[in-house]
């Protein structure tokens, strides 16, 4: 990718101020952080924080939202507040009994996600479209101390023997409301934290304080190659 100014494109994530002095790169129609420069790798090992906010994501809600959602080719969990990571790297997490979250993969830069949301046409039988592009920001704290980040904003327990791979905690952090999903792995913990874009900047500098401690700092999606 060749470095861009996120101000080219209409579409820009809320913190892109806060990326002063990061490489971006072109994501579909809007600009990611692709590097901050330095051992990204071993930084996201370590304790990193990526800006996801452009990648699409979808809600779908209904009595039939599960069936639609097979006949589009995803595999769903079986039981809320659970999350099941696609092959291509998306990931589909189960809110409710009728409630659905699609979050994109950088692999084809969330365009099986966006598809699934422009293939949704009113008056589908009892499967109702959320979008939530423009309501929610989408951040993704990695590393071995994850869990240890979390326990300074968050009164829920995310350590791995509580909340396992796949699990998903709709509650607060910081005083606001996240959902936190657990799609990491023994080589990359990860948590997929999805917050309202209002208050995006708030959790972005919520975070950082958190992990400086650890010696966190933002990373980009270099970091996850």
């Amino acid at each position: 990718m060749q470095a861009l100014d996120p101000q080219h494109f209409t579409e820009r994530s809320p913190l892109y101020r806060k990326h002063a002095g990061a490489c971006f790169g072109q994501l579909g129609d809007s600009a990611i952080v692709t590097s901050y420069g330095g051992d990204e790798t071993a930084q996201a090992e370590r304790c990193g924080l990526l800006d996801l906010t452009n990648l699409a994501r979808v809600g779908f809600r209904g009595a039939e939202a599960a069936a639609w959602l097979e006949r589009c080719g995803f595999s769903l969990p079986s039981a809320p507040n659970r999350v099941v990571t696609q092959a291509d790297g998306s990931h589909v997490a189960r809110l409710s009994q009728t409630e659905y979250l699609l979050l994109g993969s950088l692999t084809d830069a969330g365009k099986r996600v966006a598809r699934a949301e422009a293939d949704w046409t009113f008056g589908t039988s009892a499967v109702y479209l959320l979008p939530r592009q423009d309501s929610h920001a989408w951040l993704l704290l990695t590393g071995a101390h994850v869990a240890e980040v979390m326990a300074k904003l968050c009164g829920v327990d995310l350590r791995a023997e509580a909340f396992a791979r796949g699990a998903v905690a709709q509650t607060s952090a910081a005083r606001i409301n996240v959902m936190v999903l657990n799609t990491g792995s023994c080589a990359l913990p990860g948590f997929h934290i999805l917050c309202d874009r209002a208050s995006a900047s708030y959790l972005w500098d919520a975070l950082l304080d958190a992990m400086a401690e650890f010696g966190g700092k933002p990373v980009g999606m270099d970091a996850l190659a």
